[in-house]
């Protein structure tokens, strides 16, 4: 996994991956990289979203279980934390964006789960990211998200197809910075967005198998 300095709040990604990765956890939560990639989107996305509708997702429809109150304490918080260190990090001057990506045994960089876990918070209030889906121009920003992250074609907006393994080897040489641009793009827009007047508004309309280990 790449490096992303927790220690300054307190937030424990160890404990959190390990418990991800436990028995206790549902077989379909997600991954400590999908988990990452999911709290990016509900922090840079057009609504503020509870914690209560977007923390059950997280462990794919079932409900983990925690060894005691304090177990539980601590991942939720670690959660918690996670989510206000993303949005710490985009208010911060200059702007602080380190995304949890893993590293596969051969070296390279693993963003499908991360970008997977990115559309899976834009499921949640799909309608509400519509105009930047629909958006001719600003459109471009999510695109690799959806085809580094989809997993099938009906997940692809807009008459969108899957690429080839080629093309999307081609793609994923340049997948961190791919995520870099579009996390950076997309925040702009619904920033710029939610300035413009409602009247205005309408116009301007996975998971990876490879095995990996932390760096």
């Amino acid at each position: 996994m790449t490096n992303t300095d927790s220690a300054d709040i307190g937030v424990d990604l160890e404990a959190l991956d390990a418990f991800l990765l436990s028995d206790r956890s549902p077989e379909n939560s997600m991954g400590l990289s999908d988990l990452d990639g999911f709290l990016t989107a509900i922090v840079i996305g057009p609504e503020v979203l509870a914690p209560g509708e977007w923390l059950p997702p997280i462990w794919g429809g079932d409900e983990p279980v925690f060894a005691d109150s304090a177990e539980a304490q601590t991942i939720l918080g670690t959660i918690l934390g996670r989510y206000n260190q993303i949005a710490a990090g985009m208010d911060a001057e200059p702007l602080r964006f380190d995304p949890l990506f893993w590293i596969a045994r051969e070296g390279h960089v693993i963003v499908t789960d991360w970008a997977a876990g990115f559309l899976d918070a834009v499921k949640l209030r799909a309608k509400a990211w519509d105009p930047l889906i629909t958006h001719p121009e600003a459109r471009s920003m999510i695109i690799p998200m959806f085809l580094m992250g989809a997993e099938d074609g009906d997940d692809l907006p807009l008459g969108q197809r899957l690429l080839s393994d080629g093309d999307l080897d081609k793609l994923l040489e340049h997948g961190e910075e791919l995520i870099f641009a579009s996390v950076l793009g997309i925040r702009a827009f619904w920033i710029e967005h939610a300035r413009k007047p409602p009247h205005s508004a309408g116009r301007n309309r996975r998971r990876s198998d490879a095995r990996a280990r932390r760096r």
